[in-house]
């Protein structure tokens, strides 16, 4: 089965990208699965590496990558990075930029599709 998982909300502030974060990274461990993510809006700064957070709060610069280490693939919109001045240079080892076009291929391509 294949899955994407869509992204909107700012890394903190809300809990919604966590979690949406968790589920890819909960079905990326499933070896019958294929998944996605796209991070569109504020949600392209989940995607953003070396975040500093205080002490007890979740990174989801990491969440990204174990979601990316299990085989998962990040695409991030590419008109909302330069919305917010935010370089590929500066994504995750594996995310990448990304755009509308491709994320109609992958809603196309996914048997379910969850959004946050």
């Amino acid at each position: 089965m294949k899955i994407l998982v869509i992204l909107n909300d700012p890394p903190y502030g809300t809990e919604r990208s966590w979690n949406g974060l968790r589920l890819a990274g909960s079905l990326s461990q499933r070896r019958d699965l294929e998944v996605r993510v796209f991070l569109f809006g504020d949600a392209v700064g989940c995607a953003v590496a070396n975040q500093k957070v205080p002490d007890g709060y979740y990174h989801l610069d990491r969440m990204v990558s174990a979601a990316l280490r299990h085989g998962g693939e990040v695409g991030c919109c590419g008109t909302c990075m330069d919305a917010r001045a935010i370089r590929e240079e500066s994504l995750v080892d594996g995310a990448r930029r990304s755009s509308m076009d491709e994320l109609t291929d992958w809603t196309i391509w996914a048997d379910k599709v969850a959004v946050f």
